[in-house]
């Protein structure tokens, strides 16, 4: 079959409401600062009281990564619940006006659309609480087996791997298109993710995964080593292909015979990482699905993290196909290390 799509994601359908806080909110609101906790619905209406003044934007990890892809010129799809509210609505126009597919039907009854805060300290790093309402529905019935079978990749977020349900739509579509001969990506999402789940993260990505994402702290939790040179290690060979960024130190991308290093695109101010590594996966799956190199996928997706940091909300405001095409980020910058 032609691919119909270059990449469908899976994930939690979620609004993002963020607002800028200090330090002394986090401690005072016992949040560790750069992590996100899953919390229940009265908790959030508490913290989003004590938020003061925020900004509402559809937003989800994989959700934000379909929409950057678009934004590159990609064909995206993607998969996820919302309820039949207000959220859910404004979920929907905003990820179809991207220029994402997105015809999963809404829940009529149960929880509410889901919703993440992402408190923004000083130092530009997010701090995120999520309700997981409506998006906990998602199951194996939500699967399109076609699109799956017509995309080049199927991507999926680890957040997935807490209920039940949602990791059984996952494993459905890493069977689909392994059987389809597609190929199936996985962005670790978070170092608490990976410490809930790790043994069968482990077993997931040594049998299911071609193209595996992850930053520093969630590789190293993953492998439960204490540096990123061990990790980077023992993460080679495991999967075809294993992306690790590491904020300002650029990206590195594994495979079983090299490693390419990948350096930062410029930024003039760093305002909000919320976003970085969902904007950073867009670039790099858009690149593979359109036959370039690693080392310009990860150049690619340095060029997406930059711009989506330089305000505040997790996608893009500018268009990527035209930042790429005036970037100052010259090809071949990457360098390729053979081991």
């Amino acid at each position: 079959m032609s691919s119909l799509v270059d990449v469908t994601g899976l994930g939690n359908a979620i609004v993002d409401v963020l607002g800028q806080v200090s330090d002394a909110f986090l401690v005072e609101n016992k949040l560790t600062k750069g992590t996100m906790a899953l919390i229940d619905e009265a908790r959030a209406a508490e913290l989003y009281g004590r938020m003061g003044q925020c900004v509402e934007i559809s937003g989800g990890s994989c959700a934000n990564t379909m929409v950057g892809i678009a934004s590159l010129g990609g064909r995206a799809a993607y998969i996820g619940k919302v309820r039949n509210d207000a959220l859910g609505d404004a979920f929907t126009a905003d990820i179809r006006r991207a220029g994402v597919h997105f015809n999963v039907p809404p829940l009529t009854s149960g929880p509410t659309t889901a919703r993440c805060l992402i408190a923004v300290s000083p130092d530009a790093q997010r701090t995120m609480s999520t309700f997981l309402g409506a998006s906990r529905e998602l199951g194996p019935d939500a699967i399109d087996e076609d699109l799956i079978r017509g995309s080049q990749i199927v991507y999926m977020e680890g957040y997935l791997w807490d209920p039940p349900a949602a990791k059984e739509a996952f494993l459905k579509a890493s069977r689909v298109a392994e059987l389809a001969g597609r190929k199936s990506a996985l962005t670790l999402s978070d170092p608490f993710c990976v410490e809930r789940h790790r043994t069968e993260l482990l077993k997931l990505v040594d049998e299911n995964v071609d193209i595996l994402f992850a930053n520093e702290v969630e590789i190293c939790a993953l492998y439960q080593v204490e540096t990123f040179e061990e990790a980077e290690r023992a993460v080679r060979g495991r999967c075809e292909i294993a992306v690790l960024t590491r904020s300002e130190r650029g990206s590195v991308i594994v495979t079983k015979d090299e490693s390419v290093r990948v350096p930062v695109s410029p930024v003039s101010k760093v305002v909000d990482t919320t976003g970085a590594g969902d904007l950073y996966a867009a670039g790099f799956l858009y690149g593979i699905t359109q036959g370039t190199s690693l080392a310009r996928a990860g150049e690619l997706g340095a060029i997406c993290a930059a711009e989506v940091i330089s305000h505040v909300g997790a996608r893009p405001e500018a268009s990527l196909s035209a930042l790429v095409a005036s970037s100052a980020l010259v090809a071949g910058s990457a360098q390729r290390a053979a081991v």
